[in-house]
C-alpha cells in the first residue's frame, strides 16, 4: 500500500472520528433526541426561523443514518486495516459534502436576512469538514 506522508491513515483516521463521529455523529445524535438540549448545547441555532428546523431535523436524522460509519472508517484507518482504506471513501466524500453544502446553505441563509453564524465560523466550520474529507478521499484513492 501506498501513503501520502508516514502515518497518514492515523491523522486521517483521528481528523474522522473528531469531525465525523464526534461532531457530527454524536452532535446531530443529540439534536435527534433532544432539539432544545441541542440549542442549549449551541449544536443548532437559537435564532433560525421555525421553516428552518424542518430541513435541519432532516439532516440530523441523516448524519445519524450515515453516521456511524465514521467511527468504523476512523479506527480501523487508526489499526490500519486493508478495508478501512476503501470504507474511508465514504467519511471523505461526506466530509466534503458537508463542506460545501454548509457553505451554500448559510450563505442562502445570509441573503434571506437571516445570518445566524459569524463568517470566521462559517469559514472554520467549512475548512474543519474539508480538510478531513479530501485527506480522507485522497488516502484512500492513494492506498491502491
Amino acid at each position: 500500500m501506498n501513503s501520502l506522508f508516514p502515518y497518514d491513515n492515523i491523522l486521517t483516521g483521528v481528523l474522522i472520528l473528531i469531525v465525523g463521529f464526534l461532531f457530527h455523529w454524536i452532535g446531530q445524535l443529540i439534536s435527534v433526541l433532544n432539539w432544545d438540549l441541542a440549542m442549549r448545547l449551541g449544536l443548532q441555532e437559537k435564532k433560525a426561523p421555525p421553516e428552518y428546523k424542518v430541513y435541519e431535523h432532516g439532516i440530523a436524522v441523516a448524519d445519524v443514518a450515515l453516521g456511524w460509519i465514521y467511527a468504523i472508517a476512523g479506527v480501523g484507518l487508526i489499526l490500519g486495516a486493508d478495508w478501512a482504506f476503501k470504507l474511508a471513501w465514504f467519511p471523505g466524500v461526506i466530509l466534503i459534502y458537508h463542506s460545501i453544502s454548509y457553505w451554500f446553505w448559510t450563505d442562502n441563509q445570509k441573503r434571506a436576512g437571516h445570518q445566524l453564524q459569524t463568517n470566521s465560523f462559517r469559514i472554520s466550520w467549512c475548512l474543519a469538514n474539508l480538510i478531513p474529507g479530501i485527506l480522507a478521499v485522497l488516502v484512500a484513492w492513494n492506498a491502491y
